[in-house]
C-alpha cells in the first residue's frame, strides 16, 4: 500500500512532553528496579515485578484512552508482544479498544466542508449529526447522497495529523532509550519498527488509499460469499471516505444470527477459512477484523418472496425451525492492511505444512527462513520445544486454546526458559499486524463458537496448499533440468581448477568459533570487565573509608561516593 506523503505538520508541544513524560517515568522505573536493584545482594529489596508491570500498564491504558492518536495503536501493538513483553503487560492491554469520545459535530461538518470544493448540501442530501461509531484516528456517521443511496461516510478528526505526528515523534524518542536494553535489541529492530508503524498510521490518514484497499479486496474474493461496500469516489477525498451503508447483523450478536437461521459456529468456520485464504494465499490481510468491522448478511430463503431481499437494518423474519440460511460476510474499514512480502511467502507456507504435519523440524526452519532465527540459535532445542507445544495444544478447541497456551507456555519457560531467553530472534515488521488480526480473531471465533477446532481446518487447508505447491514445482521441474545440466558441463573445468591449486599450495581453510563458543567467550569477556569495574569500586569504597577514619571527612565521604560510579557504568557498559 502506498500513500502520498502528509503536509509537514507542527507539533503539539504540550502532548509532545506529557507523552515522553510518561515514558521517562517508565524508563527510570526499570533502570532503577530492573538493573540496579537486581544485582547480587541488592536482589533482597527488590520485590517481585509482576505487580510494578501491570500497574504501568494499566496507567498507559488510561492515557492511551484518553489521549487517542497512535497511543491506541501502539499499545494494541503491545498486547501481541508475548514474546517480548511480560503477561503482566500484554493481558493489561489486550482490551484497549479503539475506541474514544467522539468530536463534536460542528467540528466534524466544517472539516467536512473544508473536504469539498462545492457547498456540503450538493455532496450530501442528509448527514446524521449522532456518530455511528468514533475511533482514535477518524469517525463515522450516517448520511444519504443525493441520488438517495443510504451512505456511512468516515472522517479524520480534527487536528489529527498533528496529534499523530506529535506521538510520532515522542515514541521515536522512547525507542531510541529503548535501544539501550540488549534484549528488546536484540528481537526487534527498533528503527525498522518505528519506520513500518508511522508508514502504516500516516497511510491510515489517506482515506483515498483506504479506498483503493476496499476495492482490491473486493476483487480477489468476487466469487465468494462476501460484501465489501462500494466506494463513492465522487464523494471521497483524502480526509473522508463514502461508502455503501453494509450494516446488517453484527457478527457477534449470537441471538440475532440463530433467530435468522444462521450458524455462528459456520460463521466462524467460514471467517477462518477466509484468513487462511487473504493470509497464505492472496498474502493481503484485513489487520482489523473486530465485531466493528464484520457484519452477516443474511440471504433469503427458499420459502421467502420470490423478490425478497434484506438491506441493512431490514428486520429478518426467522427462519422456520430446522431450516439454515446462507450468508454472506461483510468486511468494513481497509484502513489497516497487511501485505506478506514476497521474501516472507514460501517460508509461511512452510510454517503451515509444519503445524498442519506436526512437523516440528519443518516449523522450526520455516522461522529460520523467514528471519525470526538468527544465526546461533539452537534449533535441535527449539525443535523439542516445539514439539512440546504440539505434545500440549494439539487438538485444543478455540474456546480453551488461549488459556492452555498462556499455561503451557509457563511449563515451557520453566522448562527452557534460559535456552528462550539466549535463542536470538528478530521480530519480523511485516508480520506484525498480520499477528495482531489472529489475535483478534481467536477471540472473535470464541464468541461465535467455544468448541470451533482450528486444527480440524487447518489441516485440510494446509493440505490443498501443498498439493497446489506441488502443482506449481512440476511445471518448473524442465527449467530446473535445464539449469542443472549447465551445471554438470562446466564440472570438469572447476575441478581441473580445483586440482592445479591444491597442486600449487594455494588452497585455504577458514574456521570460525560456534555460535554457542562466541557467546561463551562473550560472557566471559563481559564478567571479566564487570569484576574490574567492581574491584576499582571495592577500592575507592576501602580508601574513602580509610581517609574518613584518619579525620578527613569530606574526603573520605567523597571517595565512598565516588565509589558508585565505576560500579554503575561497569555494569551498565557491560550488561
Amino acid at each position: 500500500m502506498t500513500t502520498s506523503p502528509l503536509p509537514s505538520q507542527p507539533l503539539d508541544r504540550r502532548r509532545f512532553r506529557r507523552v515522553l513524560a510518561f515514558f521517562l517515568r517508565v524508563f527510570v522505573s526499570i533502570l532503577f528496579w530492573d538493573f540496579l536493584l537486581n544485582r547480587p545482594l541488592l536482589r533482597v529489596l527488590r520485590p517481585r515485578p509482576e505487580r510494578r508491570w501491570r500497574r504501568i500498564a494499566r496507567r498507559y491504558r488510561k492515557l492511551a484512552v484518553e489521549m487517542g492518536g497512535v497511543l491506541i495503536k501502539l499499545g494494541q501493538y503491545l498486547s501481541t508482544r508475548v514474546d517480548v513483553l511480560p503477561h503482566e503487560i500484554t493481558g493489561e492491554l489486550s482490551g484497549l479498544q479503539d475506541e474514544v469520545p467522539a468530536e463534536p459535530f460542528a467540528a466534524i461538518l466544517e472539516r467536512l466542508e473544508a473536504s469539498f470544493p462545492q457547498p456540503i448540501d450538493e455532496v450530501f442530501l442528509w448527514i446524521d449529526p449522532k456518530p455511528l461509531g468514533a475511533a482514535s484516528l477518524a469517525q463515522v456517521h450516517g448520511a444519504r447522497l443525493p441520488e438517495g443511496d443510504e451512505v456511512v461516510i468516515k472522517i479524520l478528526r480534527p487536528g489529527i495529523e498533528e496529534r499523530v505526528e506529535t506521538d510520532l515523534a515522542a515514541v521515536s524518542v522512547a525507542v531510541r532509550w529503548l535501544k539501550r536494553w540488549k534484549f528488546i535489541r536484540r528481537r526487534v529492530d527498533l528503527e525498522w519498527l518505528i519506520d513500518e508503524f508511522a508508514t502504516t498510521t500516516r497511510a491510515e490518514l489517506d482515506l483515498t488509499a483506504e479506498g483503493r484497499n476496499a476495492e482490491a479486496f473486493a476483487k480477489l474474493f468476487s466469487r465468494r460469499r462476501v460484501t465489501v461496500p462500494r466506494v463513492y469516489w465522487q464523494a471521497t477525498g483524502r480526509t473522508c471516505l463514502t461508502q455503501q451503508n453494509v450494516k446488517y447483523l453484527k457478527i457477534d450478536d449470537l441471538e440475532a444470527l440463530e433467530q435468522a437461521g444462521i450458524a455462528p459456529s459456520k460463521v466462524a468456520r467460514k471467517l477462518y477459512r477466509l484468513y487462511m485464504e487473504q493470509i497464505f494465499l492472496h498474502n493481503l490481510v484485513h489487520a482489523d477484523p473486530h465485531p466493528g468491522n464484520l457484519f452477516v448478511q443474511p440471504m433469503p430463503l427458499a420459502a421467502d418472496p420470490v423478490d425478497a431481499s434484506y438491506g441493512p437494518g431490514d428486520a429478518v423474519p426467522p427462519a422456520p425451525d430446522g431450516t439454515e440460511r446462507s450468508f454472506r460476510l461483510v468486511f468494513v474499514d481497509f484502513g489497516m492492511m497487511a501485505t506478506i512480502p514476497e521474501r516472507l511467502r514460501n517460508a509461511l507456507r512452510d510454517f503451515l505444512l509444519g503445524l498442519a504435519e506436526r512437523d516440528a523440524y519443518r516449523v522450526v526452519q520455516a522461522l529460520r527462513a523467514a528471519g525470526v532465527l538468527l544465526p546461533g540459535a539452537d534449533l535441535a532445542q527449539l525443535e523439542d520445544a516445539v514439539d512440546l507445544l504440539f505434545e500440549k495444544l494439539w487438538g485444543v478447541d478455540m474456546g480453551r486454546l488461549n488459556d492452555v497456551a498462556r499455561a503451557e507456555f509457563g511449563n515451557l519457560w520453566s522448562e527452557m526458559g534460559e535456552l528462550l531467553l539466549e535463542t536470538p530472534v528478530q521480530a519480523q515488521v511485516d508480520l506484525m499486524f498480520t499477528t495482531r488480526a489472529l489475535e483478534i480473531l481467536t477471540g472473535l471465533a470464541t464468541r461465535l463458537d467455544p468448541n470451533f477446532n482450528p486444527w480440524e481446518e487447518t489441516v485440510p487447508f494446509a493440505r490443498r496448499l501443498a498439493a497446489r505447491e506441488a502443482r506449481r514445482a512440476s511445471g518448473d521441474l524442465v527449467t530446473e533440468l535445464v539449469e542443472q545440466s549447465g551445471r554438470l558441463l562446466t564440472l570438469p573445468t572447476d575441478l581441473a581448477r580445483f586440482l592445479t591449486d591444491a597442486d600449487r599450495g594455494k588452497l585455504t581453510l577458514r574456521s570460525t568459533l560456534a555460535p554457542d563458543h562466541r557467546r561463551q567467550l562473550k560472557a566471559i569477556e563481559k564478567a571479566i570487565r564487570r569484576l574490574g569495574a567492581t574491584l576499582f569500586a571495592a577500592a575507592l569504597l576501602v580508601a574513602g573509608a580509610v581517609v574518613y577514619h584518619a579525620g578527613e571527612v569530606q574526603g573520605g565521604t567523597g571517595l565512598m561516593a565516588a565509589a558508585a560510579l565505576p560500579l554503575v557504568w561497569g555494569w551498565w557498559r557491560w550488561r
